[in-house]
């Protein structure tokens, strides 16, 4: 029989706690060590304060995304292994670090110092396995309470750095977390739960991380990413905002912020043991309702008051001075505290199973508020120009923390007062019964003309505004790289084309995850918090290029945002094929796609306009102003291309919630969906919609860019709108032929119409002392953008045709071979708007590299050709020839 937390003797019990809770004291000493032998490395390599600060959050940076790894692989093989393993290896990277030469190596070497992070989810996993449920909230608090590693490496190191100097340091890190590698294997005992798991069929990763598709898991992490996020940031934030707003020196900054993170270590023991006895949703309560009056507080600015008084002006100042200010952050790390282990005494009570998986990316959102906040600090500094907006930000996440808390918790009261039941789970995430759709047959005709085609048309018409944002959000970055360099920004050519592409980069990544979420999540559901997400690439570039001084790493990043935009699309396509029949398949998603791609137009129209005028007055921020060419002088208000779409995204995402629908037989698990892998016309059509729609997202990413480039006279943002447009409205129309000709038919002579597009390109080029022609070189890109339209159309009404006649050739005219054509077409429909995305970012930095190789963008545009007559040849041989395999 396996051993039971209850069987366990308190000796082993609290060995394990032990050991694991030094273990992770000192991985998080080893986490921090930047932040000491981070000084003597500046002075060394002659780093800037961009390139340190870089440098100290890389290793928060992959601590965090590592937890989610380490999390699974820990519920897989138990703690013992994993967590020595772990320190041994962070171990290897430290010593390593030390033989580090230039910038990148150091960087290279920080990735491995930030595994020493990922040991946070290792222990919790481990410790939480030796103790019943009414005791984990204790022993999870006394082994967080090893945070105050970061303690013991800022009053320990400084010795060690004068001592030995950097690479001495670092040597003795490693030795130490070495040897507590191999002491905790030799010492450490399997945890009770280990030889259960043994004893039970093994999960696969899908089925691991099956709970973290419910919003319940994100809630934790939003919550995680206050009282963790914020107080690592907070922590390395402090010593700076002391020396610059009250004048200490560091030695008195660090005493005082020590004042801070030490409480904010150690009471999380008592955070745990309230946890136990109060319960932790009472704690949370506490903690949040705390830290909303003490953010609230320190946020307020010194200020000066005149009051007009009947015997003159009063005046009087109201500030926080520094005693109120030490006060107050010891308040607000105390709560922290206590929120910290009330968030990880939720897991192993509402995931017993899942502890790892679960806990691993609670702990990366909270890891990645480490990473992202001090940052977005520095940031709100150089546009807001008041210190004080560190805690504005922050009283601002901790009361949408606590209302979104407030509301799960009532709306599940609620629940239990009507069903007289008692409810455990909190479930905002659950669908009312009419949102949902259980008897769903768009092929029964009388069903479809009675009630199937309004309620589609009702999910159509609102899923085309939030795609059409997506689009446009997705691609702010080609408007923004076109007037950068005239407002300051020092940044070269290569890195604006990596700007322009990065978007379609993560936009293809994440349309491959994407694509298989409505039958997971719902497709009312998903594309609601899809489109919220926007929200946050588009407030922080608004804010981030008001200062010409914000790091590239910052731009990188947000380009990398952008793609959350991007992935929208597969989703968006697939929920969208569920809806409607067979016969109606092309048009409606040629409607949906065609129209929701106008958002790379209306963008590329619109963001020029808005950029020009202070649209939102004093909300929107201060303009930069025009350095060089013929506008010298004048105002830009670059923010508003991303503020714009703000109040839109907002208002689409709540539509989307409140008017949309989940059809209960599209659901699917991964695995269901996944043998579209084993299926070849899925990579064949995969390669086509990469020949169409790949060329329509990169060459709207590229053509302003490189218009700019060969023809330095024009400005190409007056006319970029243009070609998404055309292309844009054509979709539909390659959607409609399609179902009428026959989409094979279409697609074959479409890609022959794209051949001649790019000839005619080409011909128009500046070539030698010929400037070559703009109006030709833009009317042949028209040609382009329209055939890629059509394209884009008929390859997407091949797909279900394709996938349905294989269906019925297994089940015959059956409904079982509708419902599984319909499953794999959606998911195919998905994957293929994935696949081609990354023509979004190969075309724009295919021009760069021809460039630079060739000294000409022809290079580039010669190999579109024989890649588009291997999409013809490919249309013609498995599709629209005679007695073609499988003709659609």
């Amino acid at each position: 029989m396996p051993t039971s937390q209850s069987q366990v003797s308190k000796f082993d019990r609290y060995r394990a706690l032990g050991l694991s809770t030094f273990a992770f004291t000192l991985c998080f000493a080893v986490w921090t060590i930047f932040s000491i032998i981070g000084i003597q490395i500046k002075d060394d390599f002659s780093l800037t304060d961009t390139q340190l600060g870089l440098l100290m959050a890389t290793p928060i940076l992959t601590g965090s995304i590592s937890r989610l790894f380490l999390g699974i692989w820990t519920d897989r093989l138990g703690g013992r292994w994993v967590f020595g393993v772990l320190m041994l290896t962070t171990a290897l990277c430290v010593y390593l670090l030390t033989f580090a030469n230039s910038y990148a190596m150091l960087l290279v070497g920080a990735l491995g110092v930030g595994l020493a992070g990922g040991a946070f989810i290792v222990g919790v996993t481990y410790t939480s396995s030796w103790f019943e449920s009414k005791q984990q909230g204790t022993a999870l608090g006394i082994f967080g309470a090893g945070n105050v590693g970061s303690a013991v490496t800022n009053f320990g190191a400084p010795f060690l750095l004068v001592a030995l100097g950097w690479q001495g340091a670092a040597q003795v890190y490693a030795t130490v977390i070495g040897i507590m590698g191999i002491v905790f294997i030799l010492l450490a005992k399997e945890d009770p739960l280990t030889q259960q798991r043994r004893q039970q069929p093994k999960l696969t990763f899908m089925e691991q991380m099956a709970p973290l598709a419910e919003l319940r898991v994100w809630r934790f992490s939003f919550y995680y990413f206050f009282v963790f996020g914020a107080f690592v940031a907070l922590a390395l934030w402090l010593p700076h905002y002391l020396m610059e707003v009250y004048d200490l020196s560091i030695k008195e900054a660090g005493i005082i912020a020590a004042l801070y993170t030490i409480p904010a270590s150690l009471f999380r023991i008592l955070g745990g043991w309230m946890s136990d006895k109060y319960g932790a949703r009472r704690v949370m309560y506490w903690t949040f309702i705390a830290s909303a009056i003490c953010t609230f507080m320190l946020s307020y600015p010194p200020t000066e008051y005149i009051v007009e008084g009947v015997h003159g002006d009063i005046r009087f100042q109201f500030e926080v001075t520094l005693a109120a200010f030490v006060l107050l952050t010891f308040v607000l790390g105390f709560f922290m505290s206590l929120g910290k282990a009330a968030v990880f005494k939720h897991i192993p009570v509402y995931y017993p199973n899942s502890v790892g998986a679960v806990g691993g990316v609670v702990g990366m959102i909270g890891g990645l508020g480490g990473f992202l906040l001090p940052l977005t600090f520095g940031m709100l500094n150089d546009v807001i120009g008041v210190w004080q907006s560190v805690f504005m930000l922050l009283f601002g996440i901790t009361v949408i923390s606590l209302l979104w808390m407030h509301f799960s918790i009532r709306r599940a009261e609620r629940i239990e007062i009507r069903g007289d039941i008692e409810q455990t789970d909190l479930p905002e995430f659950s669908t009312p019964d009419y949102y949902t759709l259980d008897d769903w047959r768009p092929e029964d005709k009388e069903f479809w003309e009675t009630k199937g085609k309004k309620i589609a048309t009702r999910n159509l018409w609102i899923s085309i505004p939030n795609l059409f944002l997506a689009f446009a959000v997705w691609t702010i970055w080609s408007i923004l790289v076109v007037k950068m360099p005239q407002l300051g920004f020092t940044y070269s050519s290569n890195q604006l084309f990596w700007l322009a592409a990065l978007p379609a980069l993560s936009g293809a990544t994440l349309r491959i995850f994407y694509s298989f979420m409505v039958p997971i999540f719902g497709g009312r559901r998903w594309t609601a918090i899809s489109t919220a997400s926007l929200l946050i690439p588009c407030i922080w570039i608004g804010f981030a290029v008001q200062n010409t001084d914000t790091p590239y790493i910052i731009m990188l990043i947000l380009a990398l945002l952008c793609g959350f935009g991007g992935g929208n699309f597969s989703s968006s396509m697939a929920n969208i094929s569920f809806f409607y029949p067979q016969k109606e398949k092309g048009a409606a998603l040629g409607m949906n796609a065609g129209l929701g791609n106008l958002g790379v137009s209306g963008m590329q129209l619109l963001a020029p306009l808005v950029i020009a005028a202070s649209v939102f007055g004093p909300f929107g921020g201060d303009p930069l102003v025009v350095q060089q060419g013929a506008q010298a002088g004048n105002e830009i208000w670059l923010q508003n291309a991303a503020f714009l779409w703000v109040p839109f995204i907002a208002i689409a995402a709540i539509a989307a919630w409140f008017g949309m629908n989940d059809i209960s037989s599209a659901k699917a698990s991964f695995s269901d969906q996944a043998v579209i892998f084993k299926r070849s016309h899925n990579w064949i059509m995969s390669i086509l919609y990469l020949g169409t729609f790949g060329s329509f997202i990169g060459f709207a990413a590229g053509f302003p860019l490189l218009s700019g480039m060969l023809f330095p006279e024009v400005d190409p943002t007056k006319y970029a709108f243009l070609g998404p447009l055309v292309g844009a409205l054509s979709r539909p129309v390659g959607g409609i032929l399609a179902d009428k000709l026959g989409g094979a038919r279409v697609t074959f002579w479409n890609f022959l119409l794209m051949i001649a597009g790019v000839l005619g390109v080409i011909y128009f080029l500046p070539l030698g002392e010929s400037a070559g022609s703009f109006f030709g070189f833009f009317v042949a890109f028209l040609v382009l953008f329209i055939a890629t339209g059509i394209g884009n159309g008929s390859t997407f009404r091949m797909v279900p045709v394709i996938f349905l006649n294989q269906r019925k050739r297994v089940h015959g005219d059956t409904e079982v071979a509708v419902k599984e054509g319909n499953k794999e077409s959606a998911a195919v429909i998905g994957f293929i708007s994935a696949f081609a995305a990354y023509g979004g970012f190969f075309i724009p930095k295919s021009y760069g590299t021809s460039i630079a190789l060739t000294g000409s963008v022809s290079g580039a545009l010669y190999a579109f050709i024989g890649f588009y007559a291997v999409c013809t040849l490919m249309t013609w041989w498995f599709y629209s020839r005679r007695n073609a395999p499988n003709p659609c």
